[in-house]
């Protein structure tokens, strides 16, 4: 603990500039700042703070333990936070961004389970397929799909997303068998697309090489509910993430096609996510929520 004072105390003189500045803001005499920080350099072996009579600057030496300092004081806090934070009952406004399929197939099937476990909590959510930047909207927690790019935020996998092929049996019937990919370009392909230009669903195989598709159908959209409950209508074959249809094809709502070849789409590589802010306290809100989410999705590769 007397580590942890002294670490404080050479945190408060560095960046306060002076040893009486920070001897005030601690309730402490310039003399027993000034020797605490002398007993810290002689322990140390090495000077920390060059000192005249105007002026006090960090030598680089300095520079180095304030850097190691403040991250250890602030990991200390941090863990001090969470700890009470579990103590207490979570409460708040949440503020949730979300991919309309994430959302709709399985956020807001899930969340009044959520709501009622943490009644102290409200929940402001918004679902759409374009990105937010999370410190101009004010987002808490945002659940992406797809590669994630920007270093300075927190992400927890949720899921992968395996691309699989699938259809309605009301559709499949009475139709030829799709027995490999190149079948697919005789059949009406319910398509996302976020742009312009042809829609190409590629395949790997493990005894050839890669196969890509061009397919067609008559729906496109940038909207998956909407695929998927077009898929569900018997309107044709959809390529969904596994985790969005793996309840309707246990149920035999949907079938799986083309099972052993596998999909792929660089939209939604690398899986889902729960992205947040980097901040040194991570609140009880937030850290509750992305708990639920990671059962949630746990729950769906039962």
């Amino acid at each position: 603990m007397e580590t942890l004072r002294t670490m404080s105390l050479f945190a408060a003189v560095a960046h306060h500039g002076s040893l009486s500045a920070a001897g005030r803001k601690l309730g402490l005499s310039p003399a027993s700042v000034s020797r605490q920080i002398t007993a810290l350099e002689e322990q140390l072996g090495a000077r920390l703070l060059n000192r005249t009579s105007r002026s006090m600057t960090l030598t680089s030496t300095g520079e180095i333990y304030l850097r190691h300092a403040e991250n250890i004081l602030h990991q200390i806090e941090e863990m001090q936070a969470e700890v009470s934070q579990r103590e207490q009952q979570p409460s708040g406004l949440l503020r949730v961004h979300s991919r309309l399929l994430v959302g709709t197939l399985v956020l807001m099937p899930n969340l009044p389970r959520f709501l009622q476990a943490y009644p102290k909590i409200s929940v402001e959510l918004v679902m759409s397929n374009h990105p937010v930047d999370l410190a101009e909207r004010n987002v808490d927690v945002d659940i992406r799909i797809g590669k994630l790019t920007e270093s300075a935020l927190i992400a927890r996998r949720l899921a992968t997303s395996e691309r699989v092929v699938c259809a309605a049996p009301a559709y499949l019937a009475g139709r030829p068998p799709i027995l490999a990919p190149a079948d697919l370009a005789q059949q009406n392909c319910l398509t996302y697309r976020l742009g312009m230009g042809r829609s190409v669903w590629r395949f790997a195989h493990a005894e050839g090489p890669p196969v890509e598709v061009p397919v067609a159908g008559s729906l496109t959209t940038d909207n998956g509910p909407a695929l998927h409950a077009a898929a569900l209508a018997g309107l044709g074959v959809v390529l969904m993430p596994d985790w969005s249809v793996r309840e309707d094809i246990r149920a035999g709502r949907l079938v799986r096609l083309l099972a052993d070849h596998r999909a792929s789409h660089l939209e939604f590589e690398n899986g889902v996510f729960a992205v947040y802010q980097r901040s040194r306290h991570l609140s009880a809100c937030i850290r509750v929520f992305i708990d639920f989410l990671v059962e949630t999705f746990r729950n769906t590769d039962r």
